[in-house]
């Protein structure tokens, strides 16, 4: 069949009007009155009219382009090593949690950097959906991914701490979780701390410490070194010396004996008779005259608190030169009586020692 042109422009025409039929069933079944009539004049892409009508509309949006570049800049994330940054967790996983930061790749946290403190498993610290600070460890991955920490938070913030406690010199309470040959170890604010044996005041064998909870005073505070040194003996002094003074007389039981001296236990706590403050008579060795277990009355001479150390003395309380060589159970029968005389004799060099007024004319 041949197609001649005016039955092409009748199909055309009849196509067009089914077009338009369609255009208004489908503007009726919307529910909206469409204006489909061509507007008599159509700026075109290049008129300045319709460039001047564009920046029109964008003054009306309130804010002005610099603006908004601006509002997009604070979305434009730098994120660096050391940083910390706020981030919701949404995922977590066997090896760790998934962390959005607002960077283009969700940041990844190791289990391990969960917590300062041993944790069973992420859900013992984080809850999907939650917002906490996460400390940003190293640079974006091949991948774009950041990796991040809970522990390094918390590790600064416990040496803070820790520092500031040394700094009040507070005694602190802290569990014995394990011993070895030099002492043993407890956990401070989540820091590993150290107890030398030499500092350990107590009757129990070193192994029977463990789940012990100690008093204890810093020693060493060094974050760089990684170390944290306490000492159980000086908490227990500072303890005693709140309620001892100096010239008080005070029962004691020898439990170790050195050349350099004796020490003897007032109450938990130890403190040194010097070979020296034994006898006003030279003694060879402390042997000669003390044994292991001996009970005796001594004075205190010395607290320093600073160092955890009570010195003690027999030799100030000896009525007579060598009577502690002779006669002990006469020099702790006369001890209070000596002590009295000791006490007396330090006010009075103490008022000795008082600087004269000066008087103005």
């Amino acid at each position: 069949m041949t197609v001649t042109p005016s039955d092409t422009s009748t199909e055309a025409l009849n196509q067009d009007a089914i077009s338009a039929e369609a255009e208004l069933d489908f503007a009726a079944a919307m529910g909206d009155d469409l204006d489909l009539a061509i507007p008599e004049e159509v700026p075109t892409a290049d008129d300045p009219s319709s460039r001047a009508a564009s920046r029109n509309d964008a003054d009306g949006v309130g804010f002005t382009l610099d603006e908004f570049a601006s509002l997009l800049s604070k979305y434009d994330y730098n994120f660096k090593p050391g940083d910390v940054v706020n981030g919701t967790v949404f995922a977590l996983e066997s090896k760790g949690a998934m962390i959005d930061i607002g960077a283009k790749t969700a940041a990844f946290m190791p289990v391990q950097e969960v917590s300062i403190n041993r944790v069973e498993g992420l859900s013992d610290v984080l809850v999907p959906g939650e917002v906490r600070e996460f400390f940003i460890m190293s640079e974006e991955n091949e991948d774009g991914q950041l990796s991040l920490s809970i522990r390094r938070i918390e590790y600064q913030r416990a040496w803070e701490r820790v520092r500031q406690l040394q700094k009040e010199d507070a005694t602190i309470y802290s569990e014995v979780f394990a011993t070895n040959r030099g002492g043993a170890l407890v956990r401070v604010e989540g820091l590993r701390g150290f107890i030398p044996g030499s500092h350990i005041s107590t009757r129990k064998a070193k192994e029977e410490l463990v789940a012990d909870f100690l008093p204890l005073k810093f020693l060493e505070v060094d974050e760089e070194r990684n170390r944290l040194v306490l000492s159980h003996r000086r908490a227990l002094v500072e303890r005693k010396m709140n309620r001892l003074e100096v010239g008080e007389v005070v029962l004691g039981t020898v439990r170790g004996i050195k050349p350099y001296g004796a020490f003897i236990d007032i109450g938990g706590v130890s403190g040194l008779l010097h070979i020296s403050e034994i006898s006003h008579e030279h003694i060879e060795t402390p042997h000669t005259v003390l044994n292991v277990n001996d009970q005796m009355k001594v004075m205190i001479i010395d607290l320093d608190a600073e160092r955890g150390r009570i010195s003690l003395s027999t030799k100030a309380l000896e009525p007579e030169p060598g009577d502690m060589l002779t006669d002990p159970q006469k020099v702790f029968d006369k001890a209070e009586e000596m002590a009295a005389r000791y006490k007396q004799m330090l006010l009075e060099q103490a008022e000795d020692n008082e600087p004269m007024g000066v008087t103005l004319d």
